[in-house]
């Protein structure tokens, strides 16, 4: 069998850009037998041992045998078909009604025969048709690859038409001012826009499509294909960048997905910065498309002859765009300049790509939200997908499917609502109107289950008892008594309406200063909502008063978004089963800054169908340990059958020696570290740390990292040694750089921190190198590298356990311990405890290895590293090679020892 000859290690049977390491071969024929049996699998390989090629070379491997494995199935059925009738004539069944055409049994065999030979037909038909639309698109894609001109035609057509549009624009604008239109006039039209349309049916309505009905490529059939997501664009276009490099690069057809804000390549949709902004300024100029063909029907009304429509969303240039993407791999970057080009939208013509893709690359969202997932056309049924970068998969399923929101969104919301409606009375139609004041009386009832009215400023409304409480989702319903309102309903109703989307524009018109009103009546109303929304955003800003003028922050609050939309996905939140998820009522000072929480409990139920419909899943990461989190709290939730799922962990590429992991359990003053909430604060804990740093400094060249299990720890042990001198002296071997708290500011440190070290060894002398003290779970524990001279050596002070009093994990704790059985004797709570310090741990001492000659000392600082339960789920490449030293003096000249000869060495 093919799988056969692909499991043989290094059987040749993966193309590959140089001489795959041993581990890689490993990893490739692993992965082609999973995904050959259709197995859900647990790949973990530590970074820098070329884990993307290894997954883009076994899984394209694997698609291209099963394609040419397919194609000769399909020849063989339709190979009697070519040879003519005569060879299929005697298979015919019997005639109806002739002579010995029923057995004793009573059961007419003509009658299976044809059922048989109907199938067999229906299939060759269907085969037939397959093979006419892949011909034709193989055909497409050849010839744009090869004529040129058919590109240059395309885009001087585009040009044409645009000069068209211009003229046409400016002849226009000449005919209004020589009408000398009425301003007023015009304003009152442009407004038409924010009028909620005419809202039909709760039933689901015959969807319009955004297509040409006569496309005989919109049936197109979904090849099987492989979905690849990661956590991050840039990862997502390194991906891209490997898949380039590889042998499959000129020859397969991948298409890269992202939101609306990465794609957009309208400038004025793209200027709204928020993403849902963006998403529903698009969805709505999609819709004034539409309609503005039935209102060119009907030209006698005047009414919506302002509605913009999107000039890069046309259906012809779309296609065009769909097929320059099949044709050669892009990334998102290349996408958006092909789309600016050919003036088409990258968004949606890389959707129209996905049917005739075979490697859709997309984030993490798009795939395991269900929502995104079929909005953007993906189909999972049969298909492989790969999850890179997966150690924080089911905190992702949980993020995605929880919401919150705060007071002042609730009480802005409901002001906006309300002027709105106010407003637009006479012109809204009753279903529209019901709909608002249910929307209105959720609003008022969430507000005052945080102990507020809706009518008063929150932000002077305290909250007579504070805390936070926990609820499931009915008890929430029946508390708030709104368990009487179909959710479902206005749930569709937000989606099709856009409601949000009016209410933005209608608070932008008339919630910030100088916008002309009519009335005085109405200028009263409007000027209180803009009190109203200033008083809000002063409120809100806990740090104290805003730097900037009131009426620049307003605005600024005004361009995030439209509190309704955060809102909307609270109300989808709601809808989840009572017994995933929990409501939780956070009750501080005022109702401005209190909040209401979902908070999804079991992210199985979300991944469930993922798997259900997929023919294979692999979850891949560098660090996967502990492994069991996926197996209970994702899979076997997910109702999945054991001995489907198949675990694959490869070692590490580096030589053993290249690596000194140690367990430090004592320091130089004999110390025990153990650093527990209770003693790491102590004075001789921190002075411990410091010493144990300074002799580390004395020896280790180059850069040090050492992480620290909170931004709060981090700062008291630096202002402690601050005070005590001690940093002055960590200072004449090492520069000292901490991590900031601000992501924008990360990258400017990182680039600070390696010239300086850079400098010091080259100039030599008494500095040398630098110390970064960084956080676990900060924005340098994950996702940056620290090779060579820039982590020589990576320290981890204590044990970075989450904060067990927070109200959402005891919630989970107490789930699990309800539905998870207990392993080992441990209660399923404690374990995840553990698990979660430990994927974090994981996380930050794999940032100093990232390649092959790479060397680096990895020094824990906790006597409790050498618990078994904890030591266990470390990295099996680190804990073959740890070292558990009770004193500093051993640790020590070990570190100093190894350090020493690499040094000589290099």
């Amino acid at each position: 069998m093919e799988s056969g000859a692909a499991a043989g290690p290094g059987g040749g049977r993966f193309p590959f850009p140089y001489t795959p390491y041993l581990i890689q071969e490993r990893f490739m024929a692993a992965l082609y037998g999973a995904l050959e049996a259709g197995r859900v699998g647990i790949f973990e390989s530590p970074t820098g041992t070329g884990k993307s090629l290894s997954l883009i070379c076994g899984a394209l491997s694997w698609l291209r045998d099963f394609e040419e494995k397919k194609q000769r199935e399909e020849a063989r059925l339709l190979a009697p078909e070519e040879s003519g009738q005569e060879g299929k004539k005697p298979l015919t069944p019997a005639e109806p009604g002739a002579p010995g055409s029923r057995d004793t049994a009573g059961e007419p065999d003509w009658v299976t025969a044809f059922v048989q030979k109907k199938e067999e037909r229906d299939m060759v038909d269907r085969l037939k048709e397959e093979q006419i639309r892949r011909k034709k698109r193989e055909d497409r894609l050849e010839k744009i690859r090869h004529n040129v001109q058919l590109k240059y035609a395309a885009k001087r057509k585009r040009s044409e038409e645009d000069e068209t549009k211009h003229l046409l624009q400016l002849s226009k604008e000449v005919l209004s001012e020589g009408a000398g239109v009425d301003v007023l006039e015009q304003l009152d039209h442009n407004e038409e826009e924010l009028i909620l349309a005419e809202y039909e049916s709760d039933e689901e309505k015959k969807v319009v499509s955004g297509l040409e009905e006569d496309d005989d490529d919109l049936e197109e059939e979904h090849v099987t294909k492989i979905y690849y997501c990661s956590r991050t664009h840039s990862q997502l276009s390194q991906f891209v960048r490997e898949v380039q490099k590889s042998p499959f690069g000129k020859d397969t057809r991948l298409v890269s997905l992202g939101s609306r804000q990465n794609l957009c390549v309208n400038e004025e949709v793209r200027r709204l910065g928020a993403l849902p902004l963006i998403n529903d300024r698009c969805m709505e100029m999609q819709k004034n498309k539409h309609e503005k063909k039935s209102d060119e029907e009907s030209e006698g009304k005047k009414r919506r002859a302002s509605r913009t429509v999107c000039p890069f969303y046309s259906y012809e240039q779309m296609q065009f765009l769909r097929d320059e993407v099949l044709v050669e791999v892009k990334d998102i970057e290349q996408l958006v300049a092909l789309g600016r080009e050919t003036k088409a939208c990258p968004y949606y013509g890389s959707r129209y790509a996905i049917p005739a893709a075979q490697l859709v690359v997309l984030p993490y969202q798009m795939l395991l939200h269900e929502p995104t997932r079929s909005a953007a056309g993906i189909k999972l049924k049969d298909q492989v997908v790969i999850i890179d970068e997966a150690h924080n998969l089911i905190d992702t399923i949980t993020c995605i499917h929880s919401v919150e929101v705060s007071g002042a969104q609730l009480c802005c919301a409901h002001s906006q609502l309300s002027q709105y409606m106010e407003r637009y009375r006479k012109r809204l139609k009753a279903k529209n109107l019901m709909y608002i004041k249910q929307i209105l009386y959720l609003l008022e009832r969430f507000v005052a289950m945080l102990g507020g009215n809706v009518n008063q400023n929150p932000s002077c409304q305290a909250v007579s008892q504070t805390g936070t409480v926990l609820k499931s989702i009915n008890d929430f319903l029946f508390q708030s008594q709104i368990d009487n309102i179909n959710l479902f309903k206005v749930q569709r109703y937000c989606e099709k309406s856009l409601i949000s989307r009016k209410l933005f524009g209608f608070v932008e018109r008339y919630g910030g200063p100088g916008t002309a009103v009519k009335t005085n009546k109405e200028n009263q109303k409007l000027a209180g909502l803009q009190n109203f929304l200033l008083t809000l955003q002063q409120g809100s800003d806990k740090e104290g008063a805003p730097q900037i003028p009131p009426v620049e922050a307003e605005n600024d609050q005004l361009r995030t978004a439209s509190p309704l939309m955060q809102i909307e996905g609270f109300l989808s939140a709601l809808t989840n089963a009572n017994q995933d998820g929990r409501v939780i009522l956070s009750r501080q000072g005022t109702v401005g800054q209190s909040s209401l929480k979902f908070l999804l409990l079991n992210p199985a139920v979300h991944f469930a169908k993922v798997v259900e419909e997929c023919r294979a899943v692999i979850i891949a990461g560098g660090t996967m340990q502990p492994v069991a989190d996926f197996r209970e709290q994702l899979l076997s939730c997910a109702g999945m059958d054991p001995a489907r799922v198949v675990e694959f962990s490869c070692g590490h590429v580096i030589p053993p020696e290249n690596i000194l992991p140690i367990i430090l359990c004592s320091g130089p003053s004999n110390q025990q570290l153990e650093f527990t909430y209770q003693t790491r604060d102590l004075p001789q804990m921190m002075d411990e740390t410091g010493r144990i740093l300074c002799n580390l400094c004395n020896v280790v060249p180059g850069g040090v990292v050492c992480f620290f299990p909170s931004y709060e720890y981090e700062k008291q042990v630096y202002a402690h040694w601050e005070k005590t001198g001690l940093l002055t002296r960590l200072a004449t071997k090492k520069k000292i750089f901490q991590e900031p708290k601000k992501a924008n500011q990360v990258e400017q440190v990182l680039v600070e921190y390696a010239k300086c070290i850079k400098r010091c060894s080259q100039a030599g002398g008494q500095m040398t190198g630098a110390l970064l003290l960084s956080v676990v779970g900060g924005k340098m524990s994950e996702g940056i590298n620290f090779s060579d001279d820039l982590g020589r050596c990576v320290i981890m002070v204590g044990m970075p356990y989450p904060n067990i009093k927070s109200p959402e994990l005891q919630e989970k704790m107490t789930w699990l311990d309800k539905t998870m059985p207990r392993a080992a004797g441990e209660a399923p709570s404690r374990v995840l405890i553990e698990n979660l310090c430990m994927k974090a741990v994981n996380q930050s001492i794999g940032r100093a290895i990232r390649h092959q000659k790479d060397f680096a000392s990895i020094l824990l600082l906790d006597h409790r590293y050498t618990r078994p339960a904890i030591f266990n789920k470390l990295p099996q490449w680190i804990r073959d090679r740890t070292q558990v030293k009770p004193a500093f003096g051993s640790a020590f000249a070990e570190l100093r020892k190894f350090h020493r000869g690499k040094s000589d060495a290099l």
